[in-house]
């Protein structure tokens, strides 16, 4: 087993909401592996819970950043660039889309929840590439999350599903910018994960019962096996790799259709 140490590194993970969060299930790797951290949360909710997961995290920092906010966004690289002189590493773990936007139709999605859900869920990862452009070491790396729902339909995903098409295509854009750098970017897209965010999309444990059944590794994932290959995709063991979605979901993206047990050879 080849060890991945990451020892003298630093590393910005933004996005974590609690301990089943998978913003913290990479966290928790990129630390095991050596690597200093600062989290980031958005609302004062979750100040208590992202202070006790960072107190067993040594010289971590954390961060109460609202990313629709450039001032707060800006800031918090500020003060990184003043502590750390630079980052190796960015997790842009952030996503949001009002409940009534994917409760209905997509077609009936208004245009602020159309708006809100892209700024949150898309603009954010280009606007914290651009303010941590200087930060980030030559031999850094970028990690968004996406879904399969970017490009095929998951009825309910609505306009979430066209968030992380745009998110997908911001990674393809970035990696090639960034690139001349030797900065990597990348997205995981993992299978459904029982997080506090997954609960409230309408339908996720049918959801999630359904992949596991058609997946051809025959279950689901977990946020450790997520928190996995964020750790590969930070490593120079990815090294070569850019401009990618890596999926982490049992195999569920390959199959078209589950003829069952009973389906003729």
């Amino acid at each position: 087993m080849i060890a991945i140490d990451l020892a003298g590194k630093r590393a910005l993970v933004m996005g974590v909401t609690n301990k089943r969060s998978l913003g913290w299930s990479v966290a928790e790797r990129l630390a095991e592996a050596g690597a200093s951290l600062a989290l980031s949360y958005q609302g004062e909710r979750l100040r208590d819970g992202i202070e006790k997961l960072a107190a067993d995290l040594p010289e971590s920092r954390t961060y109460e950043v609202d990313v629709t906010d450039a001032g707060q966004v800006e800031a918090m690289f500020a003060d990184l660039a003043g502590a750390w002189g630079s980052i190796d590493y960015v997790v842009h773990s952030i996503a949001f889309a009002p409940r009534a936007a994917m409760e209905g139709r997509y077609i009936d999605t208004t245009r602020d929840d159309w708006l809100t859900a892209l700024e949150v869920s898309a603009y954010s990862l280009v606007s914290v590439a651009k303010a941590a452009e200087a930060l980030l070491a030559e031999d850094g790396a970028v990690v968004t999350m996406t879904y399969y729902a970017a490009e095929k339909v998951v009825p309910k995903y609505n306009v979430m599903a066209i968030a992380k098409s745009a998110l997908e295509a911001s990674v393809r854009y970035l990696a090639y910018e960034l690139g001349e750098k030797g900065v990597r970017v990348n997205a995981i897209s993992a299978g459904p994960v029982k997080t506090v965010a997954a609960r409230s999309i309408p339908g996720f444990m049918k959801m999630y019962d359904r992949v596991a059944g058609m997946a051809p590794l025959g279950r689901g994932v977990s946020a450790a096996e997520v928190g996995n290959l964020g750790l590969f995709l930070l490593s120079p063991l990815a090294a070569g790799i850019t401009g990618e979605t890596v999926y982490v979901d049992a195999g569920y993206h390959v199959m078209g259709m589950d003829l069952g047990e009973d389906a003729a050879p």
